[in-house]
């Protein structure tokens, strides 16, 4: 995900969460808080430290917080003149201008604001270096660039294609080989940057999950990616088996490789393929739906698959989008009163989808099945009215 990883806060409690961030060597201290547009506060989080991050005890230091990515530059501390090396800046300027080019506003404009980094490559967005002088300096430019911010290798993303496996469209710059290494929670994730994704913003859940007690359960993915959530999974929360389902052929390619690294191969059975085509049921203690916008497509199928006798749980994910206010109920619903506001929209949706899985199991299965809200966990933002959400649903046969 682009952006800066931030912790959302509300501004009262801002002083009090920076404190606890910085005594536990989390908050990025060479970038200023910000003041976001909705009026809380954004305090910049170290990226490499993510998988440190416990959401769930921060929030009992005063109040709700949320893990977002900012889209807007955070302002550095560090004055012009002082940093440990040369700035991107300065040392394309002068490149620029020892091809005979001026420095213009534009160009500065035109520079990476947002960047995800991998081992020695680091990928670009598509909002920087689209500027035609660019093109003038062909490799230099992107060997200038990839010295100056310490890496070997790198590529640039343009969009997310529509070929139905939201596959990225990413170019190579520089280096030959796009594969890459990714380490959270002392699990390794490989993959190649230019056919899979990687959201770094679901790393508060996969902590969740390793968190999770799964000895002697069978979990079905019905979304699994590279493995985002089968590996913790298997690693952590030693689930005897994870059924994983996934229909994009690079990802299970990467899928098969992680497991192998991971030692966890042997638990695993890899599904490839339309997950609605799978033959299995009757077989889980737990599915997870880690899909969003929306996983609703994979509840009819989450039905089939748990045990009929015991039920289970089904964690569903869901971008879940707060109703506009009236403006006269703003000034009303500051601070603690807004965060309420956001869990009562999180609490109705829940009620909604409990009521509606309970409907499918009636005609799936034709037995009465009662459903109960376990849990309601909020992983990221991605602006101030649209949160992706977790709901813990127990199901069991009534």
């Amino acid at each position: 995900m682009d952006g800066v990883p931030c912790l959302r806060v509300s501004p009262s409690h801002a002083q009090l969460f920076r404190k606890c961030l910085q005594s536990r060597g989390v908050l990025n201290t060479s970038l200023s808080l910000v003041k976001d547009v909705d009026g809380t506060v954004l305090l910049p989080v170290l990226g490499s430290c993510l998988s440190q991050l416990d959401l769930r005890s921060l929030r009992n230091t005063a109040e709700s917080c949320d893990l977002v990515w900012s889209q807007s530059p955070l302002q550095s501390k560090t004055k012009k003149g002082r940093t440990g090396g040369p700035k991107l800046e300065e040392v394309l300027q002068d490149l620029m201008e020892s091809h005979g080019e001026r420095w213009t506003e534009e160009l500065k404009k035109d520079l990476p604001r947002s960047f995800q980094r991998h081992g020695d490559l680091i990928l670009l967005g598509d909002n920087c270096f689209t500027h035609p002088l660019w093109k003038r300096l062909d490799v230099q430019l992107w060997r200038t660039v990839a010295k100056t911010m310490g890496v070997k290798r790198l590529a640039k993303k343009s969009r997310i294609s529509q070929d139905g496996f939201r596959s990225p469209v990413v170019t190579m710059l520089l280096g030959e080989s796009s594969w890459v290494k990714h380490v959270d929670n002392s699990i390794s994730y490989e993959f190649d940057v230019t056919k899979c994704m990687f959201s770094a913003g679901n790393i508060t859940e996969k902590l969740r999950v390793a968190r999770f007690d799964c000895r002697g359960e069978t979990v079905v993915d019905l979304y699994a990616g590279i493995g985002y959530f089968t590996l913790p999974y298997l690693v952590h929360a030693k689930a005897s088996h994870v059924h994983a389902c996934e229909w994009n052929p690079d990802a299970v390619a990467a899928l098969q490789k992680n497991l192998h690294a991971n030692g966890v191969l042997d638990r695993c059975t890899i599904h490839q393929g339309d997950n609605r085509q799978l033959q299995l049921c009757d077989i889980a203690d737990r599915v997870n739906l880690g899909l969003i916008p929306s996983s609703e497509d994979g509840w009819p199928i989450a039905c089939r698959l748990l045990r009929k006798k015991t039920g289970g749980i089904l964690h569903i994910h869901q971008n879940v989008t707060q109703p506009l206010q009236n403006p006269a109920d703003n000034d009303a619903a500051e601070g603690v009163s807004a965060k309420k506001t956001d869990r009562e929209v999180w609490q109705t949706w829940a009620k909604d989808t409990a009521n509606q899985v309970a409907s499918l199991f009636k005609d799936v299965t034709g037995a009465l099945w009662v459903t109960n809200i376990q849990h309601i966990e909020p992983v990221k933002s991605y602006a101030p009215r649209v949160h992706h959400i977790v709901l813990d649903l127990e199901c069991r046969p009534s």
